[in-house]
């Protein structure tokens, strides 16, 4: 498995796992994450906002919790990071929805993605 596939992997979990953790409780979590994992959780109000506008339909709290580590960390990526070519980045998000997620997640996580590529790159 290619290294960068593992370490998302590795970020969608503690995203994930973050979730489930009250902000008294978060910081010592925190203390343990990758710089990468903490980049993304500074700028979640404005992913969060992205998700939210193009999955007006679908409320955050109403989102599965791998769903939106999965679409927070591929957000972040396209919109912050921009390292990988926006194509890879998208395609690595459905993968990763196909490993962790729901049987349609990776159907969602794509549509959602799509928008924010077109949105950003205008393709």
């Amino acid at each position: 498995m290619d290294l960068r596939h593992k370490r998302r992997i590795t970020i969608a979990q503690n995203l994930y796992a973050l979730s489930f953790h009250t902000k008294k409780d978060s910081k010592k979590f925190l203390n343990d994450l990758d710089e990468k994992t903490k980049k993304i959780i500074k700028q979640k109000s404005k992913i969060h906002k992205s998700i939210e506008k193009y999955a007006s339909k679908f409320p955050i709290d109403n989102i599965a919790k791998i769903d939106l580590a999965i679409l927070e960390l591929s957000i972040y990526e396209l919109l912050f990071e921009k390292k990988e070519p926006p194509k890879v980045i998208i395609d690595e998000g459905i993968e990763l929805a196909k490993e962790m997620g729901g049987n349609r997640s990776f159907a969602f996580i794509n549509a959602i993605l799509g928008k924010v590529f077109k949105e950003k790159y205008g393709k």
